[in-house]
């Protein structure tokens, strides 16, 4: 396959033969991304053979994101490549995909990390809410605080430092506006570092600053709830005088691993139906809270629905999430029958897994009653992703263990895969 012209027939076709066969996913792979043929190999058996690999490059965040799918979709695709092919060449293809080189120049520096629409949603925050920035100080003792005023440059010539110019025209002239600092070049809210605007942040929310514990909580939820989409989250570090003074953190998706064992299931299940709300879970946990919790919900229904078909246990539309997991727990014989002795420890799972089961469902109700947006007032009133991982951690829980149930029981032969 020497140039791009042949290649494109064939990645059409197997498009075609992907989405005709319902692997959507491995079929967008083909449909979105730029691929190339490299000959990796040759094997001189039966006349000589190409070794040939289709490498489709995928941008590095979506190539995270398939995790472990990722060969799943290799294989998805391989397979149809040799369908077409294997008529036409004694040559072998496969397909790999890999992480598109990426570079930005300022990859070593930390400003990526952090966006400026973020930064400036959250300056736009504090000026509708006329938050005063530098609380119970004075703009230069809290810009003090943080950097060497008498080494920055004034924007006054009659001045020698930025200390002289902000006191004349602060306090002498008082003819700046009180969000002057925002567009002030030399301290770079919005176009420098994320640690430079962050520390800013926690330092707006000091106990020195800003003594009021409630003020100061309320500005800390207006902060993480913007800071979120980026990964970052402030956080209280520790007490002074009773009051938190917070520092800030990546955000690490808690999630995650939750997930990850999502996928990790799915595949073991072979349920390739499950995959859509996996997606939508990796998805939605920081951003769509709401989204996650009815995910979480319905991976479980998901899940028991293909334990069922697998086990040719029939279940009707009407059959809710309750109805479900009872019919699993009965075909898996998820709690021991017969032993008296146990019979203390099989109420308590019982109870687990009702639990379980009725955390998720209650949660996703939460959607209906709560908006996810904030009131004036600045209170919180949506739901939030420590719900959405609550939920998806439970459902995890519960699909990890009946599937694992479900496994055991299928290992096991003859007459003993029915104890």
């Amino acid at each position: 396959m020497e140039n791009q012209e042949k290649l494109e027939p064939i990645l059409a076709t197997v498009h075609t033969l992907l989405r005709s066969e319902g692997a959507d996913d491995a079929a967008a792979i083909v449909r979105e991304y730029p691929a190339q043929a490299e000959l990796t190999g040759h094997d001189n058996w039966n006349g000589g053979t190409d070794i040939w690999e289709i490498q489709f490059k995928i941008p590095a965040p979506e190539f995270a994101r398939l995790g472990v799918r990722r060969s799943q979709i290799e294989e998805q695709i391989t397979a149809r490549l040799r369908i077409i092919l294997e008529h036409e060449t004694q040559n072998w293809y496969s397909a790999t995909l890999v992480p598109a080189k990426e570079f930005r120049a300022d990859w070593r520096s930390d400003k990526s990390e952090l966006s400026k629409s973020v930064r400036q949603n959250i300056l736009d925050g504090l000026r509708l809410d006329n938050v005063n920035w530098y609380g119970q100080l004075d703009d230069i003792e809290f810009l003090g605080r943080l950097y060497d005023l008498q080494k920055l440059p004034s924007t006054d010539n009659r001045y020698k430092d930025a200390a002289g110019d902000i006191y004349q025209h602060r306090f002498n002239n008082n003819d700046w506006e009180n969000d002057w600092v925002y567009k002030d070049s030399r301290f770079q809210l919005v176009d420098g570092s994320a640690e430079q605007f962050l520390r800013f942040l926690c330092e707006t929310v000091h106990p020195v600053v800003r003594p009021i514990r409630d003020e100061a909580l309320k500005l800390v939820l207006h902060y993480n709830d913007q800071l979120r989409v980026s990964g970052w989250e402030l956080f209280e570090e520790e007490l002074i005088a009773g009051r938190p003074r917070f520092a800030f953190r990546p955000l690490y998706n808690n999630s995650a691993r939750a997930v990850l064992r999502a996928k990790t299931v799915a595949e073991a299940l072979n349920a390739g139906w499950m995959a859509k709300e996996i997606e939508r879970l990796e998805n939605a946990v920081e951003r769509d809270p709401a989204l996650a919790i009815g995910t979480a919900k319905e991976l479980v229904e998901t899940c028991c629905k293909s334990i069922l078909t697998k086990r040719e246990i029939p279940f009707t539309k009407t059959d809710d999430l309750g109805d479900l997991t009872k019919k699993v727990a009965k075909a898996l014989q998820l709690v021991p029958e017969g032993i008296s002795e146990t019979a203390k420890g099989a109420e308590n799972i019982k109870m687990i897994l009702r639990n379980l089961t009725q955390l998720t469902s209650n949660l996703a109700q939460l959607r209906g009653l709560y908006g996810t947006g904030h009131g004036r007032d600045g209170q919180h009133r949506g739901l939030q992703p420590r719900h959405a991982r609550l939920a998806v951690a439970s459902a995890v829980a519960f699909i990890d263990f009946v599937s694992e149930t479900y496994r055991y029981r299928e290992s096991m032969s003859g007459g003993e895969a029915s104890k």
